[in-house]
Protein backbone atom coordinates (compact mmCIF):
# COMPACT_ATOMS: atom_id res chain seq x y z
CA UNK A 1 0.00 0.00 0.00
CA UNK A 2 1.36 3.41 -0.68
CA UNK A 3 1.73 5.55 2.10
CA UNK A 4 3.23 8.96 0.76
CA UNK A 5 6.54 7.95 -0.21
CA UNK A 6 6.86 5.15 1.92
CA UNK A 7 5.34 1.81 0.92
CA UNK A 8 3.83 -0.29 3.51
CA UNK A 9 3.14 -4.35 3.87
CA UNK A 10 1.08 -6.44 7.01
CA UNK A 11 2.76 -9.31 7.09
CA UNK A 12 0.80 -11.95 9.14
CA UNK A 13 3.39 -14.17 11.18
CA UNK A 14 1.06 -16.93 13.10
CA UNK A 15 -2.10 -17.34 14.56
CA UNK A 16 -2.10 -18.58 17.96
CA UNK A 17 -4.48 -18.07 21.37
CA UNK A 18 -4.21 -16.81 24.59
CA UNK A 19 -6.88 -17.25 27.70
CA UNK A 20 -9.04 -14.63 27.52
CA UNK A 21 -9.71 -13.80 31.14
CA UNK A 22 -5.93 -12.63 30.80
CA UNK A 23 -6.70 -10.69 27.36
CA UNK A 24 -9.66 -9.16 28.52
CA UNK A 25 -8.54 -8.48 32.50
CA UNK A 26 -11.06 -6.99 34.55
CA UNK A 27 -13.87 -6.69 31.78
CA UNK A 28 -16.43 -9.62 32.65
CA UNK A 29 -16.68 -12.35 30.24
CA UNK A 30 -20.32 -11.92 30.08
CA UNK A 31 -19.19 -8.26 27.99
CA UNK A 32 -15.90 -9.70 25.78
CA UNK A 33 -17.57 -12.70 24.50
CA UNK A 34 -19.30 -10.32 22.66
CA UNK A 35 -16.68 -9.39 20.30
CA UNK A 36 -14.17 -12.14 20.91
CA UNK A 37 -15.30 -15.98 21.11
CA UNK A 38 -13.56 -18.42 23.13
CA UNK A 39 -12.50 -22.29 22.64
CA UNK A 40 -13.32 -24.88 25.07
CA UNK A 41 -10.64 -23.44 27.03
CA UNK A 42 -11.45 -20.68 27.21
CA UNK A 43 -8.94 -19.13 24.54
CA UNK A 44 -9.50 -16.27 22.21
CA UNK A 45 -7.78 -16.28 18.73
CA UNK A 46 -5.25 -14.21 18.04
CA UNK A 47 -2.22 -12.59 15.43
CA UNK A 48 0.74 -11.61 14.92
CA UNK A 49 0.68 -8.62 12.21
CA UNK A 50 4.67 -7.24 11.50
CA UNK A 51 4.20 -4.11 9.89
CA UNK A 52 7.01 -3.63 6.80
CA UNK A 53 7.67 0.07 6.00
CA UNK A 54 9.99 0.54 2.95
CA UNK A 55 11.07 4.55 2.57
CA UNK A 56 13.56 6.02 0.64
CA UNK A 57 16.10 6.02 3.21
CA UNK A 58 16.25 1.55 4.24
CA UNK A 59 13.39 -0.30 5.01
CA UNK A 60 11.93 -0.89 8.45
CA UNK A 61 10.25 -4.26 9.96
CA UNK A 62 8.43 -3.60 12.95
CA UNK A 63 7.74 -6.67 15.35
CA UNK A 64 8.88 -10.13 14.81
CA UNK A 65 6.34 -12.25 15.94
CA UNK A 66 6.04 -15.36 17.98
CA UNK A 67 8.98 -17.41 15.55
CA UNK A 68 9.44 -20.94 15.36
CA UNK A 69 11.38 -22.40 18.01
CA UNK A 70 8.53 -24.05 20.03
CA UNK A 71 8.35 -27.55 21.06
CA UNK A 72 5.05 -29.22 20.17
CA UNK A 73 3.86 -29.12 23.33
CA UNK A 74 4.21 -25.45 23.49
CA UNK A 75 2.72 -25.05 20.34
CA UNK A 76 -0.42 -26.88 21.49
CA UNK A 77 -1.23 -25.08 24.32
CA UNK A 78 -0.74 -21.74 22.46
CA UNK A 79 -2.89 -23.41 19.21
CA UNK A 80 0.06 -21.81 17.59
CA UNK A 81 0.50 -21.90 13.71
CA UNK A 82 3.22 -20.65 12.07
CA UNK A 83 2.18 -19.00 9.02
CA UNK A 84 5.81 -17.89 6.48
CA UNK A 85 9.07 -19.51 6.41
CA UNK A 86 11.42 -17.28 8.60
CA UNK A 87 14.25 -17.42 6.73
CA UNK A 88 12.26 -15.55 4.12
CA UNK A 89 10.03 -13.51 5.95
CA UNK A 90 9.28 -11.02 3.23
CA UNK A 91 8.75 -13.63 0.53
CA UNK A 92 5.29 -12.73 0.01
CA UNK A 93 6.22 -9.24 -1.29
CA UNK A 94 9.50 -9.81 -3.15
CA UNK A 95 12.18 -9.31 -0.94
CA UNK A 96 14.54 -10.89 1.61
CA UNK A 97 15.66 -11.09 5.18
CA UNK A 98 18.96 -9.41 4.23
CA UNK A 99 16.38 -6.72 2.52
CA UNK A 100 15.75 -5.48 6.31
CA UNK A 101 17.41 -2.59 7.90
CA UNK A 102 16.21 -2.16 11.47
CA UNK A 103 13.83 -3.66 13.26
CA UNK A 104 11.59 -2.16 15.91
CA UNK A 105 10.45 -4.09 18.74
CA UNK A 106 7.68 -2.42 20.84
CA UNK A 107 8.67 -4.64 23.79
CA UNK A 108 10.70 -7.63 24.54
CA UNK A 109 7.76 -10.40 25.34
CA UNK A 110 8.25 -13.39 22.78
CA UNK A 111 5.28 -12.98 20.87
CA UNK A 112 7.19 -9.60 19.92
CA UNK A 113 10.85 -11.06 19.69
CA UNK A 114 10.13 -14.52 19.27
CA UNK A 115 10.83 -14.11 15.63
CA UNK A 116 14.22 -12.33 16.01
CA UNK A 117 16.47 -15.32 15.58
CA UNK A 118 16.54 -18.67 13.87
CA UNK A 119 18.37 -21.53 14.12
CA UNK A 120 20.82 -22.35 11.79
CA UNK A 121 22.36 -25.83 11.96
CA UNK A 122 21.77 -25.87 15.85
CA UNK A 123 23.01 -22.33 16.50
CA UNK A 124 20.94 -19.38 16.96
CA UNK A 125 21.38 -16.32 14.33
CA UNK A 126 19.64 -13.14 14.16
CA UNK A 127 17.11 -13.71 11.47
CA UNK A 128 17.69 -9.90 9.27
CA UNK A 129 21.37 -10.01 9.21
CA UNK A 130 21.54 -6.61 7.72
CA UNK A 131 20.03 -5.08 10.61
CA UNK A 132 20.31 -3.28 13.76
CA UNK A 133 17.47 -4.07 16.48
CA UNK A 134 15.79 -1.45 18.44
CA UNK A 135 14.29 -1.72 22.20
CA UNK A 136 14.02 0.58 25.00
CA UNK A 137 17.16 0.61 27.69
CA UNK A 138 14.58 0.09 30.44
CA UNK A 139 13.07 -2.93 28.54
CA UNK A 140 16.09 -4.93 28.33
CA UNK A 141 17.60 -4.14 31.92
CA UNK A 142 13.84 -5.82 33.03
CA UNK A 143 14.00 -8.50 30.85
CA UNK A 144 16.70 -9.52 32.89
CA UNK A 145 15.43 -8.84 35.94
CA UNK A 146 12.11 -9.62 35.81
CA UNK A 147 9.78 -10.76 38.90
CA UNK A 148 7.83 -13.78 39.58
CA UNK A 149 4.61 -12.33 37.74
CA UNK A 150 6.64 -10.82 33.95
CA UNK A 151 9.92 -13.49 33.73
CA UNK A 152 7.46 -16.04 31.53
CA UNK A 153 6.69 -13.63 29.41
CA UNK A 154 10.81 -13.22 28.66
CA UNK A 155 13.12 -15.72 26.85
CA UNK A 156 17.03 -14.80 26.89
CA UNK A 157 17.98 -16.64 23.87
CA UNK A 158 15.57 -14.58 21.98
CA UNK A 159 17.71 -11.23 23.00
CA UNK A 160 21.11 -12.56 24.13
CA UNK A 161 21.66 -13.46 20.50
CA UNK A 162 21.50 -9.97 19.18
CA UNK A 163 23.12 -8.61 22.09
CA UNK A 164 26.09 -11.40 21.27
CA UNK A 165 26.22 -10.04 17.75
CA UNK A 166 26.06 -6.46 18.52
CA UNK A 167 23.19 -5.98 16.59
CA UNK A 168 20.33 -5.03 19.61
CA UNK A 169 20.20 -1.26 20.56
CA UNK A 170 19.05 0.37 23.66
CA UNK A 171 17.32 3.26 22.83
CA UNK A 172 16.70 5.82 25.93
CA UNK A 173 13.58 7.70 25.31
CA UNK A 174 12.04 8.47 22.44
CA UNK A 175 13.91 8.30 19.40
CA UNK A 176 13.49 8.81 15.25
CA UNK A 177 15.16 5.30 13.59
CA UNK A 178 15.03 6.46 10.49
CA UNK A 179 13.01 9.61 9.05
CA UNK A 180 9.31 9.67 9.44
CA UNK A 181 10.12 6.48 11.49
CA UNK A 182 10.05 7.30 15.27
CA UNK A 183 9.95 5.15 18.59
CA UNK A 184 7.72 7.01 21.94
CA UNK A 185 8.16 5.38 25.50
CA UNK A 186 4.43 4.70 26.61
CA UNK A 187 4.79 2.79 29.60
CA UNK A 188 1.28 0.60 30.22
CA UNK A 189 2.16 -2.78 28.95
CA UNK A 190 5.71 -2.79 30.56
CA UNK A 191 7.50 0.27 32.12
CA UNK A 192 9.21 0.76 28.47
CA UNK A 193 6.92 -0.52 25.99
CA UNK A 194 7.06 2.28 23.10
CA UNK A 195 4.50 2.92 20.25
CA UNK A 196 5.33 3.55 16.93
CA UNK A 197 4.75 6.35 14.66
CA UNK A 198 4.92 6.62 11.01
CA UNK A 199 4.68 9.46 9.23
CA UNK A 200 5.46 10.76 4.70
CA UNK A 201 4.36 13.07 3.11
CA UNK A 202 1.28 14.17 5.28
CA UNK A 203 0.20 10.60 6.26
CA UNK A 204 0.77 9.68 9.51
CA UNK A 205 0.03 6.52 11.60
CA UNK A 206 0.50 4.57 14.41
CA UNK A 207 1.35 1.22 15.50
CA UNK A 208 0.25 0.71 19.02
CA UNK A 209 1.80 -3.19 19.93
CA UNK A 210 0.60 -3.82 22.77
CA UNK A 211 -1.37 -0.80 24.16
CA UNK A 212 -3.91 -1.69 21.96
CA UNK A 213 -3.79 -5.43 20.53
CA UNK A 214 -6.61 -5.81 18.85
CA UNK A 215 -9.84 -3.76 17.68
CA UNK A 216 -12.08 -5.14 20.90
CA UNK A 217 -9.60 -3.45 23.40
CA UNK A 218 -10.79 -0.06 21.44
CA UNK A 219 -12.53 0.81 24.91
CA UNK A 220 -10.06 2.43 27.05
CA UNK A 221 -11.29 0.62 30.42
CA UNK A 222 -10.65 -2.62 28.33
CA UNK A 223 -7.01 -3.14 29.25
CA UNK A 224 -5.22 -6.82 29.57
CA UNK A 225 -4.40 -8.79 32.50
CA UNK A 226 -1.05 -8.94 31.41
CA UNK A 227 -0.34 -5.24 31.70
CA UNK A 228 2.20 -4.02 34.15
CA UNK A 229 0.55 -0.73 34.54
CA UNK A 230 -2.99 -1.26 33.45
CA UNK A 231 -4.42 2.28 34.70
CA UNK A 232 -1.51 4.18 32.76
CA UNK A 233 -2.53 1.89 29.59
CA UNK A 234 -6.08 3.12 30.31
CA UNK A 235 -4.49 7.00 30.21
CA UNK A 236 -2.38 6.15 27.31
CA UNK A 237 -5.60 4.82 24.75
CA UNK A 238 -7.51 7.68 26.04
CA UNK A 239 -5.01 10.09 24.46
CA UNK A 240 -3.32 8.18 21.69
CA UNK A 241 -7.27 7.68 20.51
CA UNK A 242 -7.99 10.40 20.31
CA UNK A 243 -5.04 11.95 18.34
CA UNK A 244 -5.23 8.88 16.02
CA UNK A 245 -9.36 9.71 15.45
CA UNK A 246 -8.89 13.57 15.18
CA UNK A 247 -5.96 13.41 12.70
CA UNK A 248 -7.52 10.25 10.77
CA UNK A 249 -4.33 8.68 10.90
CA UNK A 250 -3.74 5.15 9.44
CA UNK A 251 -4.04 2.82 12.77
CA UNK A 252 -2.46 -1.26 12.79
CA UNK A 253 -3.02 -3.29 15.67
CA UNK A 254 -0.43 -6.13 16.52
CA UNK A 255 -2.66 -9.35 17.54
CA UNK A 256 -6.21 -8.16 15.49
CA UNK A 257 -7.09 -11.70 14.12
CA UNK A 258 -9.14 -10.04 11.40
CA UNK A 259 -8.04 -7.09 9.08
CA UNK A 260 -5.66 -4.95 11.70
CA UNK A 261 -5.34 -1.97 9.85
CA UNK A 262 -7.68 0.80 9.31
CA UNK A 263 -9.05 4.61 10.89
CA UNK A 264 -10.88 4.68 13.78
CA UNK A 265 -13.36 6.96 14.40
CA UNK A 266 -14.77 9.20 17.50
CA UNK A 267 -18.36 9.21 18.31
CA UNK A 268 -20.19 10.27 21.10
CA UNK A 269 -18.12 9.09 23.90
CA UNK A 270 -16.49 5.86 21.92
CA UNK A 271 -14.11 4.77 19.34
CA UNK A 272 -15.54 3.12 16.66
CA UNK A 273 -13.27 0.85 14.08
CA UNK A 274 -13.30 1.63 10.48
CA UNK A 275 -11.10 -1.57 8.96
CA UNK A 276 -9.68 -1.62 5.32
CA UNK A 277 -11.02 -4.03 3.03
CA UNK A 278 -9.55 -7.63 3.83
CA UNK A 279 -8.13 -8.08 0.65
CA UNK A 280 -5.28 -5.21 1.35
CA UNK A 281 -2.95 -8.01 3.36
CA UNK A 282 0.13 -8.99 2.09
CA UNK A 283 -0.66 -12.51 3.46
CA UNK A 284 -4.09 -13.81 4.62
Amino acid sequence: MKFGDFEISIIRESTFKLDGGAMFGVVPKALWANVASADAANRVELSCNLLFIQTPNGNVLIETGMGPRWSEKERARYDLKTLIDHNNVLESIGLSNTDVSAVVLSHLHFDHVGGACVDRDGKLSPTFPKAKYYTQKGELEFAYKANARAQASYREADFKTLLDNNMLIALEGDHEILPGIKVHVSGGHTSHHQIITFESNGNHGVYFGDIIPTQSHLPPPWVMGYDHYPLETCDIKSRWLATAANKNWLVVFDHEPGVPWGHVQAERSKFIWKPFARDSLAVV
